[in-house]
């Protein structure tokens, strides 16, 4: 059974930076999707990148472009979100997802497509 395990989450100042984990057990496909999610009180939920396992792919939208950077380590199983340069509206609770086939520009940041979730990590950031 897949899991996800999210964990780094904490209070920072703006501008600061922060790295976010997600472990990951339980996935037997060597091909595969895993995602950075973010969700706000009151908003919906927001993909914020996305990596393909096994391939080069990685998306990002446009709001964290050239702050954040996702990276996996295929060793320890785990799943990063780098954060750099962060701003009030990074806020959220953050969501580790997986999609059990490859991720495109096109449907990476749909919800629907992730099977699962982890139980989320929380991010303030606050002067």
């Amino acid at each position: 059974q897949v899991q996800l395990v999210e964990s780094g989450g904490d209070s920072v100042t703006i501008g600061g930076s922060l790295r976010l984990s997600c472990v990951t057990s339980g996935i037997s496909l060597r091909r595969y999707c895993l995602s950075w999610f973010r969700q706000a009180p009151g908003d919906g939920r927001e993909a914020v990148a996305s990596l393909n396992v096994g391939g080069p792919n990685t998306f990002y939208s446009e709001s964290v472009k050239g702050r954040f950077t996702i990276s996996r380590d295929d060793v320890e199983k785990t799943l990063y979100l780098q954060m750099e340069n962060v701003t009030p509206g990074d806020s959220g609770m953050y969501y580790c997802a997986y999609n059990p086939g490859w991720c495109y520009d096109y449907t990476w940041s749909r919800a629907a497509t992730y099977t699962k979730w982890g139980q989320g990590t929380q991010v303030t950031v606050s002067s």
